[in-house]
């Protein structure tokens, strides 16, 4: 019996069946510890957008460790690396002039732009502004802010009432929220959290305007929008950085992590609009709020070379013709008589959902069987979510991998 306990896992089956060890990886592929080769089809959990195995990211991590591995963002302190990727992503994020508050990873994020959603409202003398809204089939990380917001019950059982002042919504209807600010009135909302596509609840595309429209309503009502974009930034919208670019959303608050370093090290980071720091940039306010390993400069090292391979290999374009491929070449998994539907169509993700969800779980292990690492989200979908890296080749490989296992 092993001493790792595995997130969301049946440890049981874990212990009876054994672990799928992960030994190394290379670009779109990883490989067990026997040698075997899978293509892996979610790029991690969602984040190794760069592929596996660049030794130019590890060089640099080294390089940094070896001058100094983190001090600490507190007070005035601040190290190099973690000044200029704070500066590097300013200069792409969504909202110009933006502030970068540095976190250790995506739950971190989305609890931290909680936070400073309350927090904002009570520095300009609206305290009662307390609630935070999200929405069905909504996944925001497993802190208590994250679970209680998330539209996902199943992740909140036995716990308790997590924050009172959480509520969710329809996840594809503008009209739901706005029903519930007639409801419980606008001055007591303090921020609509949205991911621009829904991804571990089961990879559900926003409907046509739905975005644009909700960030209407939060701008008609103050109430501040917050983009979750740890599953999509950092490209895997597709041709863009950011979905929040992509769709012009213009975010008071932006989380993200995953993609920011493509996993190599843990780090996330919250992108704040200028109007949103200005009441605590002004002096005399702290904001007690902070981790130990927010912009660590070993992480930050490698999220400055992550992000220059991005740039350099163009891998934003090369997302936007993985959803292109993607779209193309999953469509005719939708008239296998096991597979419901297939959502594609937007960034570098996909969804094969099963007729039957108690599926799932059992053809991720099928899935091994025929040289492709899946995970399934959400009720019985097949994540596909690759690394930018994958060729169009690889793809067809993925396809012909999908359809051997479902028979």
């Amino acid at each position: 019996m092993g001493a790792l306990w595995h997130g969301f896992a049946d440890m049981g089956a874990v212990e009876r069946d054994g672990a799928f060890v992960v030994a190394r990886g290379a670009g779109a592929y990883i490989y067990d510890q026997a040698g075997t080769r899978y293509l892996d089809a979610t790029a991690g959990l969602w984040f190794t957008n760069v592929g596996h195995g660049r030794a130019e990211i590890a060089d640099a991590v080294a390089a940094q460790l070896r001058t100094v591995a983190h001090y600490s963002n507190f007070g005035d302190f601040a190290e190099p690396a973690t000044q200029e990727l704070a500066e590097k992503l300013a200069s792409i994020a969504p909202v110009p002039g933006s502030k970068i508050f540095f976190t250790s990873g995506g739950s971190d994020s989305v609890d931290t732009a909680a936070k400073l959603a309350r927090r904002y409202w009570h520095e300009l003398g609206r305290p009662d502004k307390t609630i935070v809204v999200g929405r069905q089939r909504a996944y925001h990380g497993m802190h208590i802010a994250g679970t209680a917001l998330a539209g996902i019950p199943v992740n909140r059982e036995g716990y308790g009432e997590l924050m009172a002042d959480a509520r969710t919504v329809e996840w594809d209807d503008a009209k739901a929220l706005l029903a519930l600010i007639e409801e419980i009135g606008a001055e007591r909302i303090a921020a609509f959290f949205c991911e621009p596509i829904i991804g571990a609840g089961g990879i559900y595309l926003p409907p046509d305007d739905y975005l644009t429209e909700v960030r209407r309503i939060c701008r008609d009502h103050d109430i501040l929008f917050v983009v979750d974009e740890v599953v999509t930034g950092f490209g895997r919208i597709g041709g863009s950085w950011f979905a929040a670019t992509r769709f012009e959303l213009e975010p008071d608050l932006m989380t993200t992590a995953k993609g920011l370093t493509s996993g190599y090290v843990p780090m996330g980071a919250v992108f704040i609009a200028p109007h949103i720091a200005d009441p605590f940039f002004r002096g005399g306010v702290w904001w007690r709020h902070g981790y130990t390993y927010g912009g660590h400069a070993g992480a930050a090292a490698a999220a400055l070379a992550n992000l220059a391979i991005i740039e350099r290999e163009n891998l934003l374009a090369e997302a936007k013709r993985l959803e292109s491929t993607l779209h193309e070449k999953l469509a005719p998994l939708a008239d296998h008589p096991r597979v419901a539907e297939v959502r594609s169509g937007l960034g570098a993700v996909a969804a094969i959902q099963l007729a039957d969800p108690a599926e799932g779980l059992p053809l991720v292990k099928t899935l091994r069987a025929n040289g492709i690492s899946g995970r399934a989200a959400g009720q019985g979908a097949m994540q596909i979510s690759p690394s930018f890296v994958m060729t169009d080749a690889q793809v067809d490989e993925l396809v012909e991998g999908v359809t051997r296992a479902l028979g």
